[in-house]
């Protein structure tokens, strides 16, 4: 059996205090706890990245951005991980907690896309792990130069064709995960 699990980055409620909300995050939240509900049923790992930014920062520890979203479903079995860059493994204990738990694929959503959610895949992919990318379950707010939905679809078909040897990256639907993961613990026996 695959051991898996998924990483929701930086889902804090800092990301709705900025002048442009991210790109429908509704959908999102209720994506990343569809999949997160099959994760914790068929024995995988969730992992909550959370972003820890400098005294005085909207994400420092404490600070009125720095909770977790209230619409996401956390359980106490679930992890977190906190985090000073965009990179989820830098200076972190988050490698280290994943080998503990023979954690082989990572499924990956979170917030923003063109940051921490792409900064932390490609260094999973440098660590050699199974990725597959959720593709409705990241977002990020429209930008100056360019639209949310351009950003998310630009990154989805860029890191469905990273040159990553023997482990290309997989882009899916939250549905299309869902089904598989569901089917797949059906047919091991659950």
């Amino acid at each position: 059996m695959v051991m898996r699990a998924l990483l929701v980055i930086d889902m804090q409620v800092g990301m709705l205090e900025s002048e442009r909300p991210p790109r429908d995050i509704n959908s999102v939240v209720q994506h990343i706890n569809d999949v997160a509900r099959v994760i914790r049923t068929s024995h995988g790992l969730v992992v909550f990245i959370q972003h820890h930014g400098p005294p005085g920062d909207l994400f420092a520890p404490g600070a009125s951005g720095w909770p977790f979203l209230p619409s996401l479903e956390l359980s106490e079995a679930d992890l977190v991980v906190s985090k000073t860059t965009c990179d989820a493994f830098y200076h972190t204990a988050l490698d280290t907690l994943l080998k503990q738990y023979h954690i082989e694929e990572l499924l990956l959503a979170g917030w923003a896309t063109d940051f921490c959610v792409d900064t932390t895949i490609r260094a999973a992919a440098s660590r050699e792990y199974t990725l597959t990318v959720i593709s409705d379950a990241h977002t990020v707010a429209d930008r100056s130069h360019l639209s949310a939905a351009a950003i998310i679809q630009h990154h989805n078909v860029t890191w469905s064709e990273l040159i990553v040897p023997g482990r290309p990256i997989r882009v899916v639907t939250a549905e299309a995960l869902v089904r598989q993961l569901t089917d797949t613990h059906t047919a091991q026996g659950a």
